[in-house]
């Protein structure tokens, strides 16, 4: 059974859904926003990928690989900053992040 264009771009669309749904929904838990903003790249990515193999073009592939690298750096620095912020505030909520000053 082959898988056709328009799965890989039902998949993408639920998965980027599901991305935005935790963004909008869960603004107090850093941890699942951070997962939320994966989900979205993560679906950016299939659709790069899956129209540089359907187009027979490399430059999709590369994008995405540029982009799971972005993701990555994205995660260290954001769970770095989860920590650094829980040794200060001994809690990780974000309804209190508002009270932060540079």
């Amino acid at each position: 059974m082959e898988l056709q264009i328009y799965q890989f771009i039902i998949l993408s669309t639920l998965l980027f859904l599901i991305g935005l749904w935790g963004i909008i929904v869960s603004r107090i838990n850093f941890i699942i926003i951070l997962m939320s903003i994966e989900l979205l790249l993560f679906a950016i990515n299939i659709n790069f990928v899956t129209f540089s193999i359907y187009l027979v073009d490399m430059v999709g592939i590369v994008i995405a690989l540029f982009i799971l690298t972005i993701a990555a750096a994205e995660s260290a620095i954001g769970l770095a900053v989860l920590i650094v912020y829980y040794r200060v505030r001994s809690v990780v909520s974000l309804t209190s992040v508002t009270s932060l000053k540079a």
